[in-house]
């Protein structure tokens, strides 16, 4: 099974567990990092509670460095999800949709490239 993301296809590498599967992009090589994992953990219910279901992706890069003190380094974005047993698939289309629109705003883009948090 493969991946599309942002037109990069993704193709399965390993299953490093039940719950987690490993994904190579089109620029991974042995030296280079263009690595996707996701990730699962099921509910675990109690007595009073239903349990959460929490999904986390890991998205790994290698990159060409300039005016650092290496010539290569790595990017890692990770991004997890904790939903409650029983939560409307419409209202996770929203936190979908609102995280989405979030991440393509300018706010968050000067975010990520100026650590800069508005306010």
């Amino acid at each position: 099974m493969a991946l599309t993301v942002n037109a990069k296809s993704y193709t399965l590498d390993t299953y490093p567990s039940a719950q987690a599967a490993a994904y190579v992009g089109p620029a991974h090589t042995s030296s280079v990092k263009d690595d996707l994992r996701v990730s699962r953990v099921m509910p675990k219910p109690t007595s009073v509670f239903s349990g959460v279901n929490r999904q986390a992706f890991k998205l790994t890069r290698t990159h060409t460095l300039t005016g650092a003190l290496t010539t290569t380094g790595e990017s890692i974005t990770e991004t997890s999800f904790s939903i409650p047993v029983g939560t409307a698939t419409a209202d996770i289309d929203t936190i979908c949709a609102d995280l989405g629109a979030f991440i393509a705003s300018a706010a968050f883009k000067t975010m990520v490239k100026n650590s800069v948090i508005s306010g």
